[in-house]
């Protein structure tokens, strides 16, 4: 039975956050990606009422994010991302569950898997798969695109994803996209967070240790499609799927995306029982 979307808060070490649920059987929790929010990347896709119908579905709106409290501290954010997953599936009284992160909450993925796989049964990186191999020049982005975000003009990061495919935006289209992306959203927050980002770095020696089963979903459009034929290098059970022409911003929206979803979790469970 599919039983009524139902919203939550919880209280992560002063941090208050939102967290929305659907539907029964095993959990699944889903983390979104920088400027998203459960809305915009789970439930206008498809994604979140899709999971619902067989799941227990559980979406957190990260803090910075959507409903959730947006402090404007660096140290609020960085692994406490990550930590705010067990928070919330002890809140729930959760052993285990199956993770999904799209973009930001792939690479929040990425780190719960090398610090808490023993909470969950199968893990989804869409997107973007763990701040790997970090170096002098990723830290000189990371500051670029903070002080960027303060401003209100992300104009680094929107051209760092941009699909290989198209042409480049004009700034006249920069502008807009910006407004866009940032209306409804605390960009002080938002910029803190982006500084607190080399406190997600995992190694690929912890990644290579993994050992809960995970999936892949990227689009061929999408620059980060390089990162994850990388990590396949070093943990060879990925799955991994491909979306073709799908470009990071586009692929949660794609069936694709939720198709590769649906059968993953529905293989794990049938081999769970067997």
């Amino acid at each position: 039975m599919n039983t009524a979307i139902r919203d939550g808060y919880l209280d992560a070490a002063g941090v208050s956050l939102h967290y929305a649920e659907q539907g029964e059987g095993e959990p699944v929790m889903l983390l979104h990606g920088y400027t998203s929010d459960i809305r915009g990347q789970w439930m206008d896709t498809g994604v979140f009422p899709a999971l619902a119908r067989t799941y227990r579905t559980i979406a957190l709106d990260a803090r910075g994010h959507g409903s959730s409290d947006k402090p404007h501290d660096p140290a609020a954010y960085g692994a406490e991302l990550g930590d705010d997953v067990p928070r919330l599936l002890d809140h729930l009284a959760i052993d285990r569950a199956h993770i999904v992160g799209y973009s930001m909450g792939a690479h929040t993925v990425a780190q719960l898997l090398t610090r808490h796989p023993e909470r969950f049964r199968t893990a989804v990186l869409g997107g973007a798969c763990g701040r790997r191999n970090w170096t002098k020049r990723d830290q000189r982005r990371v500051d670029t695109e903070a002080a960027e975000m303060e401003q209100g003009l992300p104009r680094s990061a929107i051209l760092r994803l941009w699909p290989d495919d198209r042409p480049l935006p004009t700034e006249e289209e920069l502008h807009a996209l910006a407004v866009r992306q940032l209306e409804g959203h605390d960009r002080l927050a938002l910029a803190a967070l982006r500084r607190s980002t080399p406190a997600q770095v995992v190694t690929e020696t912890a990644m290579r240790a993994v050992t809960v089963p995970t999936l892949g979903i990227v689009g061929t459009s999408d620059p980060y499609v390089e990162d994850f034929l990388r990590l396949e290098e070093i943990m060879p059970q990925l799955e991994l799927v491909t979306i073709d022409g799908a470009d990071h911003a586009t692929a949660p929206g794609r069936a694709e995306f939720r198709d590769a979803l649906t059968a993953f979790l529905a293989r794990r469970a049938s081999a769970d029982l067997s």
